[in-house]
């Protein structure tokens, strides 16, 4: 699995756990990263050092925080944008899995103009089939391209 791919899951499993507990994003990127790396060691006891993996690791976290942070920053933002597309559905009774991903998305469609509309939606419903209800693909896919094409993202 690519690096940037990794980061999507660690970034999905943070903006969850923000939305869960009502974290801010530095209080959530601390006690994961933590409680990630106590996981690591643990897990390095057991095997032999890979010193190949380290500077993947950090490409993760680097790409997973700049996502956090990024979601947080422009949080305002990417609800509203997500509200506009969803005519029947309200951000607040969307599946909690699924309201994230869009939020993850969202904030690449609109804040990250380094990584393709294709790559952003095809990830995107990657995530929703890994983690989410059976649905859930189909109704991210909507929304999202709903969002790039009001965009203007091809």
């Amino acid at each position: 699995m690519g690096a940037r791919r990794q980061g999507r899951e660690a970034a999905l499993q943070m903006l969850y756990q923000m939305d869960l507990a009502d974290q801010s994003a530095e209080d959530v990127l601390r006690t994961y990263w933590t409680h990630l790396t106590h996981e690591a060691q643990q897990e390095a006891a057991l095997a032999e050092d890979d010193e190949e993996e380290a500077p993947r690791t950090q490409e993760v976290q680097r790409f997973a925080e700049g996502l956090v942070r990024g979601f947080a920053e422009h949080r305002e933002r990417i609800d509203e944008t997500i509200r506009k597309v969803s005519h029947h559905w309200r951000l607040e009774r969307m599946m909690r899995v699924d309201r994230n991903i869009l939020r993850l998305a969202t904030y690449e469609l609109l804040e990250r103009s380094d990584i393709p509309r294709r790559v952003t939606l095809n990830e995107a419903i990657e995530l929703a089939k890994r983690f989410g209800a059976e649905g859930s693909p189909g109704f991210v896919n909507g929304v999202l391209d709903r969002i790039a094409s009001d965009l203007g993202k091809e």
